[in-house]
């Protein structure tokens, strides 16, 4: 297991043409790429983007988790640079079939294997020596959010201060759940053929992103999965959640859970549910009327400034609490 260095990124960004260092410079914060090798031998594309050296010493960690069909360096990036700009050391990966890691594309045959790929990589982020005695934060998007409360629920004793879970994928909204009978036959052909992308599915840029514009930005995205979703993913998603839909009491990390109401990916319903039924004592939530899945990029600006503030009063908060 181990890191090195990744190559520099192309220009073409989702910010535009300017180069990534001189965009990050902008910013006011630094960023770099590399490559983690995990214990079952997957080669996983990781970045991190962290304060200027010039500035103060980074206040928290923040250890970050994509949705499905996404990856670490297009739209998910402008959350991890907002945050490092505020002061918080962040790294995220990209998940196994995901943007530059090995694996099929958008094929997650176990994710329960992808959440001991996360333990791996944040155990060796958390052993950095630069970063010891942080408050470290798991943070996670859509499917994401589903893996990091798995990791908590993995019992990591003394890991994490907290989690923030944006529009976590806790359950598939029936909205975009496929109907019976189709699940059951998914399932028959799925044990034959797990790869094959033909599960019926509107695309999720559509339904995630409200602002034209940024509908297409998202879409220009060089690393997103066009296919449709394959068997094995579906099937292994729909587990993963009933999964986790019956044991949201078993939960007692502090965390801030943020939905939109008008999210038809997942559903807002079931992180009502979360902030109802988990154990712990420390929990919030926010749910933003008429916003929709993509809150920290689809939105209007001036609702992602709220969704924004709304998670880095909720982090800097549990750090002042030291």
């Amino acid at each position: 297991m181990g890191m090195k260095e990744g190559s520099r990124g192309e220009n073409s960004n989702y910010w535009g043409d300017i180069d990534e260092e001189e965009y990050y410079k902008q910013q006011g914060i630094q960023s770099t790429k590399s490559f983690f090798i995990t214990q079952r031998g997957l080669t996983l594309f990781s970045r991190s983007w962290r304060p200027l050296p010039s500035s103060p010493p980074p206040r928290g960690v923040v250890l970050m988790l994509h949705g499905y069909a996404n990856d670490v360096s297009w739209t998910f990036q402008s959350t991890p640079i907002f945050l490092a700009s505020r002061g918080y050391a962040c790294f995220a990966f990209d998940l196994e079939g995901h943007g530059r890691s090995q694996g099929l594309r958008a094929f997650v045959p176990d994710v329960d294997l992808v959440v001991q790929d996360a333990i791996s990589y944040f155990g060796d982020v958390r052993r950095d020596p630069s970063l010891q005695g942080l408050p470290c934060f798991i943070y996670g998007e859509s499917m994401g959010g589903a893996i990091a409360l798995l990791i908590h629920l993995a019992d990591l004793k003394g890991w994490f201060r907290g989690a923030v879970l944006v529009a976590p994928m806790c359950k598939i909204n029936d909205k975009v759940r496929p109907r019976w009978p189709i699940p059951q036959i998914l399932s028959m052909v799925a044990r034959v053929l797990p790869t094959l992308p033909i599960v019926p599915a509107a695309d999720l840029v559509d339904k995630s992103v409200r602002i034209e514009e940024k509908r297409e930005v998202a879409l220009m995205n060089p690393m997103r999965y066009k296919g449709k979703p394959r068997l094995g993913t579906v099937l292994e998603l729909l587990r993963v959640t009933d999964h986790l839909s019956s044991n949201l009491s078993r939960v007692s990390i502090p965390f801030i859970v943020l939905h939109g109401s008008a999210d038809v990916v997942t559903d807002p319903d079931v992180s009502r549910a979360l902030y109802e039924e988990a154990q712990s004592e420390d929990k919030t939530i926010r749910i933003y009327e008429g916003m929709m899945h993509s809150l920290l990029f689809g939105e209007t600006e001036e609702n992602i400034d709220m969704v924004r503030n709304d998670i880095v009063s909720w982090l800097d908060q549990r750090c002042n609490n030291i």
